[in-house]
């Protein structure tokens, strides 16, 4: 069965709802007070996921300028943090 959450919720606790996903819990966010999307685990049957070290993104050199100031080391931190746990 699937909670009901308000995008701004969403977005004030992704962090947490990450870890609920994470453990099975499915999400339909309204946006407006209606529905607009659902959130669910990924199907991890037969997909390989190997270290960060190796995703080709992570890490990579920049291509151009961020528009909103931030640097790819921020980028980065946004990106990974939660695939790890912890931010690099």
């Amino acid at each position: 069965m699937s909670k009901v959450i308000s995008a701004k919720r969403l977005r004030d606790e992704l962090g947490k709802v990450v870890e609920m996903v994470r453990k099975g819990q499915r999400f339909t966010v309204l946006y407006r007070s209606r529905p607009a999307f659902q959130i669910l685990p990924v199907d991890t049957d037969g997909l390989e996921m190997g270290p960060l070290e190796q995703d080709s993104l992570y890490q990579a050199e920049a291509v151009g300028r961020s528009a909103d100031g931030l640097t790819s080391v921020d980028h980065d931190r946004v990106l990974y943090a939660n695939a790890t746990g912890a931010p690099r």
